[in-house]
């Protein structure tokens, strides 16, 4: 009961102090007036009683004290009567505050953005129930030729759907495109084809409607559909009565059954999701993702044994031969943030270099205000301050001056976010649109503020406190103080300069490492080119012969344009990031290299010269090298030089087929230069197929028309819009832009970590300029009367500037030999975004 009343009392003082000291005022005067009428009654005058009454009760303020460390409150009042004092000595030094101020919210307001990215990328849990039971279920061939995201045979999928006892549920799922028509303009909308169980293995329900049943996966019966909330409102208005309405996607009349959750896009910022009917064809597997829901209690060890269990039990495919494969069940969060964790981290670790040198150019501004406070300093040590209370007083300040600089960095922090947002590369960072400015963030700037007022601020509020009040105001120590903080200041700019150091060689490769990008040789002229893609729906073009007519007819149409000088096509163009790649059969008695693999364009007559591809053997195909004439190839330099080195590749033979018969072999008519084709920006390996010559749907139902212009290229847009539209007014024009731009959105990742680390480093290196100056104008302005003795007796001016020089020439020479070595280790970090460039580039370093 005791504690219970101690506990309440101290609540209420903490509630109540004003009452309580209310109380105890009246209480005091009280006793002062009763001593009062006490003594007027033994005769004495009122003022005189009054007096007395007041030297025998003693120091009223002296009990209200007592009182206070009594009921164990007297810090609080220190705490506030340190804050008006350091706010009223932070008024009297504007010019100081400021400057301390804008070098802590902007050091503060840095790395409150990067972490607002990093907090949403990586810190966050998915938006999904249960988000760490989530994963991706994967088995791929070890040694393929190139890289696939995580995924499962489809017929793999569906043994271990059915048989694995690891997960609670499973669901596959393919990304897609698909054409929205009949509901205002054809669109083309990013989207998924999904298991019916995917949402419940997310934890997801359906906003509106319900979701896919078992019986929607099966071929025929799966013509429903489930729309994003913003494709709901921007293209039905959010009206409720879009449930159980008809609409066409990629020609094909499907039920609306569902709308999904507000911000749910899953997988890959999608707007529509169909289900997966599986089609199991015995000349092909497919590969899906299979997303599962791992039951409580199971390890992925125990996961992925029960899978290469199924897989083993599982009748062998001939195709498949002995290769071996890896089975992985990877956690979801890291699949979706693997290709952006690194960077990430490197760009908040590059931001923290910023708080430091913020706070060591902080902490030498109050080192050299500590040196100009001495006798102040002085005199409140003299009246009975302790050490303790000089070191509490001066870090109030500092911590005063970091909240104020950690809240204007909240500002800066929004208008970092944005600017963040606005340059990240479309598409390449996750979750994205989650990324804003919320009370986690806020408390997050709030520590960090509160922390580096502590730790800059500790240093020099111990060197402020150390000196004896009697020698300091007899002036007698004042050269051993002030060597002692001269030691301190310089050990903080020589941090500043290493850590900026650091920043600007990091900056230095990423500048390189992209100029050396742009000025890559990519095989082709990207000037005066326009590009449009569409994407054929199996529906209205289910065969060849009609998807090569369309492509002929709009050709025909894009050639009218005026200002076109040239216009082809091509399955995948260049930059696109996509395509087909695979290995082939060579005629004769030439060994195939072992794991060469090439690209597998398909291309219509005309399209190197329109896109400025030198031939340089043979020819290019023509309108002739159709599925009448003899099967016909182009192949690259690489290609040739690879399979025939030494003799000339026209007339010799290549086969796509494993097995190729009589009709199956294809002849070499053209050889031409290696092209860039993605983003690794390297020449690819490649041959390229006619368009009239190709049988199956898949390889040119999506065609990228190439346009060459003898003007403005933007200007034809329009145009090649109405041309796509005459032809057939359902199907979208896609990714109409300049070939300059598609370029540029190929190196747009690359770009956006060069101008990150350039601000950063930019950042750092006018902090660590501010800091330095600062330093060494207070040591010249400190040295004044020695340099005035100097010259008295007859030192030269230059002899004066060669010493200070010499002396700024040391530290600075200390800062460079500690970042040189930062810098060697920390740049290795950076190898892995770097293009044809070493993180030990001496050229750089030097």
């Amino acid at each position: 009961m005791r504690f219970v009343r101690a506990a309440r009392f101290r609540l209420r003082a903490l509630l109540d102090r004003s009452a309580l000291d209310h109380e105890l005022e009246l209480e005091l005067r009280d006793h002062i007036e009763r001593e009062t009428r006490a003594n007027v009654a033994r005769g004495m005058k009122e003022t005189d009683a009054r007096r007395l009454a007041v030297a025998t009760f003693g120091g009223v303020q002296r009990y209200k004290e007592e009182a206070r460390d009594a009921r164990g409150m007297h810090w609080l009042d220190e705490i506030a009567q340190d804050a008006r004092y350091a706010l009223r000595s932070l008024r009297r030094t504007p010019a100081f505050t400021a400057v301390a101020v804008i070098t802590l919210a902007l050091g503060v307001g840095a790395n409150t953005a990067v972490f607002t990215v990093v907090d949403r990328v990586l810190l966050r849990p998915l938006p999904f129930r249960d988000p760490g039971a989530l994963y991706l279920v994967s088995q791929l061939p070890k040694d393929f030729p190139f890289e696939l995201p995580p995924g499962l045979a489809d017929r793999l999928y569906l043994a271990y759907r059915d048989r694995a006892r690891a997960f609670e549920s499973l669901a596959a799922f393919q990304r897609a495109e698909l054409t929205l028509s009949g509901s205002g303009d054809a669109t083309r909308l990013a989207g998924a084809r999904i298991g019916a169980r995917l949402f419940a293995t997310l934890g997801v329900q359906v906003a509106r409607g319900r979701s896919f049943t078992t019986d929607e996966e099966i071929d025929g019966r799966d013509r429903v559909a489930i729309l994003s909330d913003r494709i709901w409102h921007e293209r039905f208005g959010g009206d409720p009565t879009v449930i159980g309405r008809t609409i066409t996607l990629d020609r094909i009349p499907r039920t609306v059954v569902g709308i999904a959750p507000p911000e749910f896009s899953f997988p890959a910022s999608s707007d529509v999701w169909i289900p997966l009917a599986i089609r199991l064809d015995r000349g092909n597997s497919f590969i899906l993702s299979v997303l599962g829901r791992l039951k409580p209690g199971v390890t992925t060890a125990q996961a992925t044994s029960e899978l290469e269990a199924i897989s083993r039990a599982m009748p062998r495919d001939p195709r498949d031969g002995d290769a071996a494969v890896v089975s992985q069940v990877i956690p979801l969060k890291d699949a979706l943030t693997g290709n952006v964790q690194t960077s990430l981290i490197v760009f908040a670790g590059a931001v923290a270099f910023v708080l430091l040198i913020a706070g060591a150019n902080v902490a030498n501004l109050l080192l050299i205000r500590a040196s100009t406070r001495r006798q102040e300093l002085a005199i409140r040590g003299a009246l009975g301050a302790n050490r303790g209370r000089i070191v509490k007083q001066l870090l109030t300040e500092s911590t005063l001056l970091a909240v104020i600089g950690g809240a204007l960095g909240v500002l800066v922090a929004f208008v970092g976010v944005r600017a963040l947002v606005a340059m990240a590369p479309a598409g390449r960072i996750p979750r994205l649109a989650e990324v804003r400015v919320d009370g986690w963030v806020l408390a997050f700037s709030l520590a960090v503020s509160l922390a580096t007022g502590v730790l800059f601020g500790f240093v020099p509020a111990l060197h402020g406190s150390r000196r004896q009040p009697q020698d300091e105001l007899a002036r007698a120590s004042s050269r051993t103080v002030a060597g002692a903080q001269s030691g301190a200041r310089a050990a903080f700019a020589i941090a500043q300069i290493a850590l900026a150091l650091v920043l600007l060689t990091g900056a230095a490769l990423m500048v390189k490492s992209f100029a050396r990008m742009r000025r890559v040789d990519t095989g082709y002229r990207a000037d005066h080119v326009v590009t449009m893609t569409v994407n054929l729906s199996s529906v209205a073009y289910p065969d060849a012969p009609r998807i090569r007519l369309f492509h002929s007819r709009v050709l025909d149409r894009l050639r009218q344009i005026p200002g076109v000088a040239a216009a082809a096509s091509v399955s995948f163009r260049p930059m696109q990031a996509v395509g087909v790649m695979g290995d082939f059969v060579v005629d004769g008695a030439t060994p195939f290299p072992h794991g060469f693999t090439v690209d597998k364009p398909t291309v219509s007559a005309g399209y190197f010269g329109a896109m400025g591809i030198r031939v340089l053997r043979g020819r290019e195909f023509s309108p002739r090298d159709d599925d009448t004439a003899r099967g016909v190839v182009v192949v690259s330099e690489s290609v040739a030089r690879k399979l025939w080195p030494g003799s000339d590749a026209i007339g010799k033979r290549i086969s796509m087929s494993d097995t190729p018969g009589p009709n199956d072999w294809l002849t070499v008519v053209g050889v031409v230069s290696d092209v860039v084709q993605d983003r690794d920006m390297r020449r690819h390996s490649t041959i390229y197929l006619p368009y009239l010559q190709t049988a199956s749907p898949f390889f040119i139902n999506q065609m990228t028309y190439v346009v060459r212009t003898s003007g403005e290229p933007a200007a034809v847009g329009p145009d090649m819009r109405a041309a796509l539209r005459d032809v057939d007014p359902a199907v979208p024009a896609q990714a109409l832009q300049t070939m300059e731009q598609s370029m540029l959105l190929a190196i747009a990742e690359p770009l956006f970590q060069t101008r990150l680390l350039v601000a950063f480093s930019a950042l750092a290196l006018a902090l660590a300029a501010i800091g330095t100056y600062g330093v060494l104008s207070y040591q010249v302005a400190e040295r004044s009367r020695e340099i005035a003795i100097r010259v008295a007796l007859g030192a030269e001016a230059s002899r004066v500037v060669g010493m200070i020089v010499r002396h700024t020439l040391a530290f600075a020479l200390a800062g460079v030999v500690v970042g040189s070595a930062g810098a060697l280790l920390a740049t290795r970090v950076l190898s892995r975004f770097l293009y044809d460039v070493s993180a030990t580039d001496p050229a750089i370093f030097g």
